[in-house]
């Protein structure tokens, strides 16, 4: 058997890497962030020495995790915008809903992000939290509520119910998810707050 050459090399390095990361993301919010190497290894069906190889710690492992999610949700949003504008209107925000459930569905990674901002990113230690928070909030959350048009909270409530209900999905280790439900009861809670406050609007003073 011939040996492998460095491209081959290369790949191999790189699926395993996409591997271990994958497998940190799923062990991370099992255990709440209480794992070790072992964990990963086990989860990634790989050995303790290998998955050690790449990450001889978990910080240095929750690190990449993060950083490789947040490339792949900030991607997300800008193929997004891409394609439908800088207006769009309430249909098209559902269509991201349901872009960002089947995304966090396929990428355990990109979903640890909102997971861990929804919590505030306690997890980490205090010299990376800061740096997560900002660039959650500068890259994702501000965007996402400029391009929605609420200056309210009602996109704090919409993301609350896409993170839940796709929590539900990895915690029950469920292989489906109902994107068209969940999305829908995700732009209840935008559109719900402003056919409230148009109704009130419209009542007499007094009423």
């Amino acid at each position: 058997m011939s040996p492998r050459t460095k491209e081959q090399n290369e790949l191999i390095r790189m699926q395993r890497r996409e591997q271990i990361l994958d497998a940190a993301a799923r062990t991370y919010f099992r255990t709440g962030g209480s794992f070790d190497i072992r964990d990963v290894a086990r989860v990634a069906g790989l050995g303790y020495g290998t998955v050690y190889h790449y990450y001889p710690n978990r910080h240095v492992l929750i690190d990449d995790v993060l950083g490789s999610g947040f490339e792949r949700c900030e991607q997300a949003l800008a193929e997004w915008v891409n394609l439908r504008g800088e207006s769009p209107d309430d249909k098209q925000l559902l269509t991201y809903c349901k872009a960002l459930l089947r995304l966090w569905q396929s990428d355990a990674r990109a979903y640890l992000v909102y997971k861990m901002a929804s919590e505030h990113y306690a997890g980490l230690p205090e010299k990376d939290r800061q740096p997560a928070k900002r660039r959650f909030m500068e890259r994702l959350y501000v965007p996402l509520q400029s391009i929605a048009q609420r200056t309210d909270d009602s996109v704090d409530h919409m993301l609350a119910v896409l993170v839940g209900c796709c929590g539900l999905h990895y915690y029950a280790g469920t292989s489906d998810l109902d994107v068209d439900r969940i999305a829908q009861l995700a732009m209840h809670a935008i559109t719900k707050e402003s056919e409230y406050e148009h109704d009130y609007s419209q009542k007499p003073a007094g009423n």
